[in-house]
Parts: C-alpha cells; sequence; structure tokens
C-alpha cells in the first residue's frame, strides 16, 4: 500500500478520532471503503421505538429480506430501485394462489446465517411474527392486510406461506421494505426475556442476521464498522470487504475530509456544498430527485380561512415557486409546481398540481371568498430544516404581502412541530413527508385521508374518501386507474396542501467509488458499491 492511501485510511482531522486498528489493516485501499455522515444510528433494531433513519442503514446491509426491488438505470448512470419489479432474496421463488390471498415463498437452500447455521421457515415466520406484534412494525404491515401470526404459515422446512384476508397489491411490496429483516431466532431467543419476548434490548446494539455484511463493531455516536460475508448467496458478493462509516457533526468537517481523499463517500451533502463540490474534477456528486419523498406548504383544511378552498386557491396562485426552489434547494430536485391544471395526465402520484405564480388570479380567488382585503396568519417551520425553510418562508411572506395576506413567521424547535401537526394546531406551515410505497392510492391513503397526522391539511371530501376505500382491493387495472386519475383531479383542484418538488438526495463521493444505487429508504446500499 502507498503511503499517501495508508495515511487517507488512517487520516482525517483530530475531531474525527482515529480509525479501528482492524480496518487500517485492510489489503487495499480498494478493498475498504469510508463514509463519513452527521449522525449514526441510535439502533441496530429496525422496529424499535424510536428509531432514526441512519438505523436503516446499518440493518439494510446487516439483514435479508424474502423479496428485494430489482435495479434499473437511474439519473447519470447510477442504479435506481423499480419498485415495480420484485426478485427473490432469501426466497428463491414464490407463487401467488389463484384467488390471490396467499403468497408461498420457497427459501433458498444454501442461506445461511452470519454464525453459519441454515435459514429456516421457522427464522422468517418468527421475524414476521415480530413485525406485526410490535407497535413500530405493525401499522407498516396493516397496509399490506398483514396484522395476525396466524397469517405466516410454515409449510416445510425451507416453505412459508403468506395469507390475506382480501387480495392486497400492497402485501409483496411491504415484504421488501426495511421492517420484515429475516432474523436468526434460535440467537434472538437466546437473548430474549418474559418481559421481552422478542428480544428488543438485546437487537438494539447487536446483530442476529445473515445479510452481505458483518457487524464488527458499534460505538454509538462514533462509527460503526461492517466486514463483507463472504458466505453470502444470496446475490452477487459486494466490491468491498470493509465498511467504516463515522459520525462527524460538522459538515465542513465532512466536505474538507472529502476534498483530501481522506473519505470515500460523503452523504446528506448541503444543496449549496454540492453546487460547489460537483465542480471540483477530482470528485463527482450524485444527485437523484427522491421519489415519494416530498416538500410542501400545509394548509389546515379545517381551520379558517383555509376551510374555504377559494382560499387554498388564493395562496396555491401567489406563492413564487420558481425563486423559492432556488433560494432553498439551489435548484436541486423535482419541481411539483406548474404542469397542467384540472384532469392529471398520467396516474403517477405526486406530480404537479397545475398552480404557477399569478397574482390577479390570486386576488380575485381572495374577493370571491370575502376576503379581498386579506387576513392574517403565521406561517411554522422547525428549526431543523432551517436551511431551507428560512429563505423560503420569507419569499412566502413577501408574497403573500402583495395579495393582502399579512404573515408572521414562527420558528418551531426541534422535534416540535411533529406534535403541534399531530394536535392539528397550526393554520399554515412547511413540512416534508415521504411514502415508501410508490402505488397513487397509498399515497392518498396516507397523505390526504383520516384523521392521522400524516393527513397534513386535515383534507375531508366524502367522494375522496370512498375512492381511498375502493381502490385499495380494486382488480380491475382499468377502473382502478380511471378512480386515482379522479382522485389526483380532486387533489389538484381543492389543493389540501401545496406540493412544492421532491428534493435531490445529494452524495459526494471520489470518483473511483462505483455502483451507486438509490433505494427507496434514502440511505446507502452497500452491496453494488465498488472500487474502480
Amino acid at each position: 500500500m502507498r503511503r499517501r492511501d495508508f495515511m487517507a485510511l488512517m487520516g482525517g482531522t483530530a475531531a474525527m478520532g482515529v480509525l479501528p486498528a482492524r480496518f487500517g489493516q485492510a489489503q487495499t485501499r480498494a478493498e475498504s471503503l469510508r463514509i463519513l455522515s452527521e449522525a449514526g444510528p441510535n439502533s441496530l433494531d429496525i422496529i424499535g421505538v424510536g428509531v432514526n433513519r441512519n438505523s436503516i442503514q446499518a440493518t439494510w446491509n446487516v439483514y435479508d429480506r424474502l423479496v428485494r426491488f430489482t435495479s434499473k438505470p437511474g439519473p447519470g448512470g447510477t442504479l435506481y430501485y423499480d419498485y415495480f419489479a420484485l426478485e427473490g432474496e432469501l426466497a428463491e421463488r414464490w407463487q401467488v394462489s389463484d384467488d390471490k390471498r396467499s403468497i408461498t415463498f420457497h427459501l433458498r437452500r444454501n442461506a445461511v446465517f452470519h454464525d453459519g447455521s441454515p435459514v429456516t421457515a421457522e427464522d422468517v415466520k418468527w421475524s414476521l411474527d415480530r413485525v406485526v406484534s410490535l407497535p413500530v412494525g405493525k401499522p407498516q404491515f396493516a397496509t399490506g392486510s398483514m396484522t395476525d401470526p396466524a397469517q405466516f404459515e410454515i409449510i416445510d422446512a425451507h416453505t412459508i406461506k403468506v395469507t390475506t384476508p382480501k387480495p392486497d397489491r400492497l402485501t409483496l411490496p411491504n415484504l421488501a421494505l426495511t421492517y420484515p429483516v429475516i432474523y436468526n431466532s434460535k440467537v434472538a431467543k437466546q437473548n430474549a426475556t418474559a418481559q421481552d419476548p422478542w428480544a428488543a434490548e438485546w437487537l438494539k446494539s447487536n446483530v442476529a442476521g445473515g445479510g452481505p455484511f458483518k457487524l464488527d463493531s458499534f460505538q454509538p455516536g462514533q462509527s460503526l464498522q461492517l466486514s463483507r460475508n463472504d458466505a453470502w448467496t444470496n446475490g452477487p458478493l459486494p466490491g468491498y470487504r470493509r465498511i467504516l462509516w463515522q459520525f462527524v457533526p460538522a459538515a465542513q468537517s465532512r466536505r474538507s475530509s472529502l476534498e483530501r481523499g481522506d473519505a470515500d463517500i460523503v452523504q446528506d451533502v448541503p444543496p449549496v456544498d454540492a453546487v460547489s463540490l460537483s465542480k471540483d474534477d477530482k470528485l463527482k456528486v450524485v444527485g437523484v430527485p427522491m421519489a415519494g419523498a416530498f416538500q410542501f406548504i400545509g394548509m389546515n383544511n379545517a381551520i379558517k380561512p383555509f376551510d374555504n378552498v377559494k382560499v387554498r386557491q388564493a395562496i396555491a396562485y401567489t406563492l413564487p415557486y420558481k425563486q423559492m426552489f432556488e433560494a432553498a434547494l439551489f435548484g436541486r430536485g423535482r419541481p411539483l409546481f406548474g404542469g397542467k391544471p384540472g384532469a392529471p395526465e398520467t396516474t403517477e402520484f405526486p406530480q404537479p398540481l397545475g398552480y404557477d405564480t399569478d397574482l390577479d388570479k390570486a386576488k380575485a380567488l381572495l374577493a370571491e371568498a370575502g376576503l379581498a382585503g386579506g387576513f392574517e396568519t403565521t406561517f411554522t417551520f422547525e428549526l431543523s430544516m432551517a436551511t431551507i425553510a428560512e429563505p423560503l418562508s420569507l419569499l412566502v411572506q413577501e408574497a403573500l404581502g402583495k395579495i393582502g395576506v399579512k404573515v408572521t413567521i414562527v420558528k418551531a424547535p426541534a422535534g416540535q412541530l411533529g406534535t403541534m401537526l399531530q394536535k392539528k394546531e397550526v393554520p399554515f406551515f412547511f413540512e416534508a413527508s415521504a411514502a415508501y410505497l410508490a402505488d397513487p392510492d397509498y399515497f392518498f391513503r396516507i397523505f390526504y385521508h383520516g384523521p392521522t397526522r400524516w393527513n397534513f391539511g386535515s383534507y375531508s371530501n366524502a367522494e375522496f374518501a370512498g375512492l381511498v376505500d375502493k381502490t385499495r382491493y380494486e382488480p380491475d387495472q382499468a377502473v382502478y386507474e380511471k378512480d386515482v386519475r379522479r382522485m389526483i383531479h380532486l387533489a389538484k383542484d381543492e389543493v389540501p396542501i401545496i406540493l412544492l418538488w421532491q428534493p435531490t438526495l445529494d452524495t459526494g463521493m471520489q470518483k473511483s467509488v462505483d455502483g451507486y444505487k438509490y433505494q427507496f429508504h434514502r440511505q446507502l446500499e452497500l452491496r453494488t458499491l465498488k472500487r474502480v
């Protein structure tokens, strides 16, 4: 190994500490990958209470699932998950019954866990039972009609059947998400107690899996180290033997390490840095608009004057979308403003709602709502999103002033806006969210329906609600698409929330790193990465 490569592996600022010895002993730089992010996982149990986004990255790469989404070409030569195409991971194959109510999975007979023991249907059942028995996993699995351990039936040592009350198009995709990891049930049970039958406490800091990487060490708040599982047979072996993931709070430290060549990958690069780093010939910035993710302006339809559709439409015609897009994201994202109003051209959602800046139309709508003189309101954002929300809110305040609406900006402390939204206390606000599943009826069920926090606009429309319930189990694709188009038309016309854009996920990396794959959970897929 050249001195420069050795120093790069062992380097970094003093604040980052020294790399673990085992990592530094990797045979060559080509076999080792160093990742920096602002924070790390707070748990290694993906369905534990209060787990953060970074926990997904850890568990995704040390555990397997029955099935996974396939890959397709993405922007800039990257890979992109294909939501509408599944392939087996632990499952060698599967069969759907004629009545579409059960799926039988046949496990790979050569699949083993990290300790060398074989993966069996008993392990799969215990793992799926765990999802529907714990409060974090159960609501998500319920979207695929899986709510009871009795629905998971062992046929033999390598075969398991999943049965649902009705045919549900979301059953299979749910099994490819982050929650249904397959545990080595024997190891987990050894670390369970009468008070903790699902070994939740032990699994916070330990791994009982069989995925493409093994856990070598986990130091909360500092680093996580992985090594390749050379016995993994559920896909092509990863390109790296050693992974060191360090947690560096200071954005400038992360950037400097990347520019020096000490770090291979820096995650969640801020838009302003993505623009400048992309001009560095030694580096590359992979930017992918985040599918399912969206940032938006919410209007509580249950609070006056936002209960009036004409007021909501007036706001939608007032916003300076292009200026906000540049000021907040430096143009790095997929716009959801503009487009054609009225009936949709596709059944994809989110999609542009058909609104653009038109102050004359906005003033006319306010007059029709009986508010020609305007009104006063607050506009709330959370301080944790200040980098984006601060410039955006000032532009909102300025623009609405032009139609007589006086806006007072409220900055909620980090972690508090969610509670306020749960209580439906906020009339007008900026927020962000994401949907794992790409089906448009799923999106509407989560974000435009019911009394939950996630119905950000408190939208209530009897026709829309009926269509949400109907489309979930609609077997006729033509009827389904017709109903979805009607829901999109209503969402555009009644604009309970104003979709702004899908932000870009920017990842900075050395040019020698290849095989980046964008996943629905927006965390790194380590399986496909390699050195070139």
